[in-house]
Order: C-alpha cells, then structure tokens, then sequence
C-alpha cells in the first residue's frame, strides 16, 4: 500500500534545499583544500568543464527519473527502464554510496560544530599563529571522545530535521540556512582578500598554469570534486526530485544549483587561499601547506584569520555557525536518500529515519576515530560517484536521452532550452569515465610502485579496488529482494498520461 507522497512547499523551497545539499562542506572544506593540492587555476578549469560535460547533465537526468518514478534511487532505476534487464542494483550502488560518505561527512560537520563552540568559549585570541591554531586542531581530531560525541551531535541534529519531514523540516529550514550561510561567506571573503599579503592568494587560485592541465590527477579531482559538490551521482535529486510538483523546471533548476555550487565554492577558495598567504611567515610556507592539501587547512587559517579582525571571535561565532549549517544543509539529502529508500520498503518516515541515524551514528564512529580511515573513505567513494554518474547515464540512455530532453526536460513551462549538448555529453559520459579513472590507474602504479595493491593503504589504488568491489558485489545479490519488496510509486509527471496531456 503506498503512502502519501510528501511535496515540496514552493520552488524556491525546493531550489533553497538543493543549493544547500550543493553547497556544503564540500565547499568550505573540501574544495580549498583539493583546489590547492592541484595548482589552483588548472584546476578551476578542469572543474569548470566538469561542471557542465558530467555534473549538471548528472543531475537533470536524477530529476528526470525521480519525477517519472515517484520513488528513491533503488525504485527508481528498478522502474524508470521497462525491458528485459533489471537496473535495481545500480539504484542500490547510489544509495550505498550516498550513505558512506554520509558516515564520514555527519564527523565533518561535527568538526564544524565544535568550532563553532571553541568560537563562543573565546579559544580564538589576538597573537594566535598558525602553530598554536594547528594544535587546536590536532588536540580535537586525536580526541576520539570529542569527535565521537560531535558526530553524535551532527546525525542527531539533521535526524531531528528529517523527521519532521519535507516541508516542515527540510524546506523551513533550508529557506532560513541558505541565505544566511552566503551572507556569511561573502563578509569572510571581504576582510580575507583586504589582508596585507593576500593578493598572493588569488594569483595562486586564478594563475591558470595551462602546462599542468596535462596532468591526469588533476582532472581526477576536478570531476570527483564536481560530482562531490554539486550532488551528482548522490542520488540527492533523483529523492528530491520525487517530491517536487509537476510544473517544475529541471533544466533551470539544475543549472541553478550547478552554478551557485561553484559560486560558494569559489567564495570559499577565495576566502581560504587569501588567508593561508597572508597569514604565514612567508611564501615558501604557505606553498609548502597548500601543496600538502591538509585535511584540516579551512580550520587552521581560517581560526587564526578571525584574530586579525576587530571582534574576532563574534566573527568566529558567526563564520562556524553558518560552516556548520553549510554542512547541516548537505547532510540532510544524504540522510533523505536512505531514508526516501527504507520508506519505498513500506515503512513510515519515522521508523526510516530511526534506522538510518542509528546506522549512521554507528558506522560513522570508525572516521571520527581515525583521520586516516576518514581520508581514506573520502579517496575511495570520491571515485564511487564517478561510478554512480556513469550508471546514471547508461539508465538514462536505455530511456531514450532525446526522449528525455524534448519530453521530460524541455516542458511547456520550461525558462531554458537544452540543446543536444545534452545528448552528446551523456554519450560521452563511458568514454570520459574510462579516460580519466584509467588514466588514473595506470599512474597509480607508479606513484605507489611498492604497495599500490595494498587495500590497507590510505590513498592506494587498492584500497579502491577492494571496497568498490564490494560494494558491487552487495547491490547485485540484494537486487531480487529490492525488486520484489519496493512499493510502487507515485510520478510526478509522464508526459505519455492522458491526464498530463490534458492538463498541457
């Protein structure tokens, strides 16, 4: 018996919760930090193509298969294609990948939060260096007690928001974080880029170094970040995607939330990268902690860069507070996407979302002990949502792309066209897949020519080899139950109805 479908409130309910799963952590910490082990400007123009070739053709394809399935991303590719083979296994590779990076990320935002408390405490004082910020953050991350209790804080948080449900949970709160966290960022920016010494940090960001775009690595993470920011291959749109109502505008939805992620995160590299010059002792240092891409860089210098403002720690507060809703907004799709799935098994939302906060809690405990294993999940399933997107354009393109985009993207009520960039960057997509993660491999046997196979290796390729085996080997065997036990669902819209006909 199926339930009744929850919708979004209004549009900019809906676009409010989408910025805010995109533009998250992902940008605070994360793409500072990958933007500036990579060399800055080659790799903005590797993630701006990304943007564009994978990421936004990702996400209107996800939106297209939530509206026409009603369902999360198991359902969904079990429905979506109607033909001899059975696509439930790859709806199950999104969710599971969704939900191990959710493990990691709730520790994330747990680090935001406990910053957030040190800012309030006045731990951030005039005079601080770089050293003594460092130390904060290593006596934290080494405390398993404390990140252990802050990542129980985080799921608890985002589980309380999920069981409220769509609109008066997800949609409220969105409509309230999203403006405020860019308000926010925007005053970071100003005071970074007016330090003495900043200018240092722009030209690194923006010095385009075109020699360094043959690099293979670099277009790795460029379309690791692109996928890991923006959402796609998350299975977040093809959740969010089922609750929307039927006149909606994917393509100037997606296109929306694919440019305002990059926006925040160049705002964030903006604001880090400044600081990290301007605050150390010299170049050579702040080249050498750059070139590092330290898992803590966004804490380090940005604590440090708030003693150097009138009133810091008020600074401080505010700054920590809106990193942690950035991480706040993007942690409740990742929960939705499990939750959307456990629910399309025939369980209410309250029970669904019990059994994936414990779940999450639990099996995120691991990467709030061990930096290690957390940096180690984050290299392995940066490389799941690759997979995750190619799967989503093989579905797609059994479908039908032209299909797809004259009937269920480019709709009566549609502000943009898309062209058939669309199509031809779907078809791409294996091509694209297996240049870049191949091209990877073969370097990964030189860069780790002794233990490159070793599974027990934080950054081997082994290691991704092993755990992306098995999860594939997990969707595969659950796929009989999956399509036996998932409830039918409730589309949003089918152009080929004698009702949606009637009503265009």
């Amino acid at each position: 018996m199926s339930q009744q479908k929850e919708q979004w409130g209004s549009r900019w309910g809906f676009i409010a919760a989408s910025i805010g799963m995109a533009i998250g952590t992902g940008n605070i910490w994360r793409f500072p930090r990958i933007a500036a082990k990579n060399g800055g400007g080659p790799f903005i123009i590797a993630w701006t193509i990304a943007l564009f070739v994978w990421a936004i053709p990702v996400l209107m394809g996800e939106m297209v298969i939530g509206r026409k399935t009603g369902l999360g991303t198991i359902g969904g590719f079990r429905d979506f294609v109607k033909d001899k083979k059975n696509y439930t296994w790859m709806g199950t590779w999104l969710a599971g990948v969704c939900l191990l990076i959710m493990f990691y990320y709730s520790v994330v935002m747990g680090w935001c939060v406990k910053y957030f408390t040190l800012a309030i405490s006045g731990a951030f004082t005039p005079g601080m260096t770089t050293v003594d910020t460092q130390s904060i953050w290593e006596a934290f991350t080494t405390t398993p007690s404390q990140t252990i209790l802050f990542h129980f804080i985080s799921m608890s948080a985002a589980g309380f928001i999920i069981y409220k449900g769509v609109t008066n949970g997800i949609e409220k709160a969105s409509k309230i974080m999203i403006p405020t966290l860019f308000v926010l960022l925007l005053t970071a920016l100003v005071r970074s880029v007016t330090l003495q010494g900043a200018a240092k940090g722009l030209e690194y960001l923006f010095n385009p170094k075109l020699n360094m775009l043959l690099e293979p690595k670099i277009w790795l993470e460029a379309f690791t970040q692109a996928a890991w920011s923006t959402g796609a291959g998350w299975g977040f749109i093809i959740t969010y995607g089922s609750y929307t109502k039927k006149k909606e505008d994917i393509a100037g939805n997606c296109m929306i939330m694919g440019i305002g992620d990059n926006i925040g995160a160049l705002i964030a590299g903006m604001t880090v990268l400044p600081a990290i010059f301007a605050l150390s002792p010299t170049v050579e240092f702040a080249n050498e902690a750059i070139a590092q891409g330290n898992t803590g860089i966004t804490f380090v210098y940005l604590a440090q860069l708030f003693t150097k403002l009138p009133a810091g720690n008020v600074v401080a507060t505010v700054f920590f507070l809106a990193m942690s809703i950035a991480a706040l907004s993007s942690l409740l799709p990742m929960i939705e996407v499990g939750v959307r799935n456990v629910m399309d098994l025939g369980l209410d939302r309250k029970k669904s979302t019990l059994i994936i906060i414990i779940g999450g809690f639990l099996l995120g405990i691991p990467s709030a002990y061990s930096l290690d294993f957390l940096n180690n999940q984050d290299w392995v399933w940066g490389i799941g949502l690759l997979v995750s997107g190619l799967f989503t354009a093989i579905i797609m393109t059994k479908f039908g792309l032209e299909e797809i985009r004259n009937k269920h993207i480019n709709t009566p009520w549609s502000d943009i066209h898309v062209g058939k960039w669309f199509t031809i960057c779907v078809r791409l997509f294996p091509a694209i897949f297996v240049l870049i993660v191949g091209w990877w491999v073969a370097q990964a046997i030189s860069w780790y020519p002794d233990n490159w196979w070793n599974p027990f290796e934080v950054f081997s390729a082994g290691t991704i080899l092993l755990q992306i085996a098995l999860l594939f080997l997990i969707s595969v065997f659950s796929q009989k139950y999956f399509t036996r036990h998932i409830v039918a669902g409730q589309p949003v819209y089918n152009p080929s109805s004698k009702a949606d006909k009637t009503e265009q």
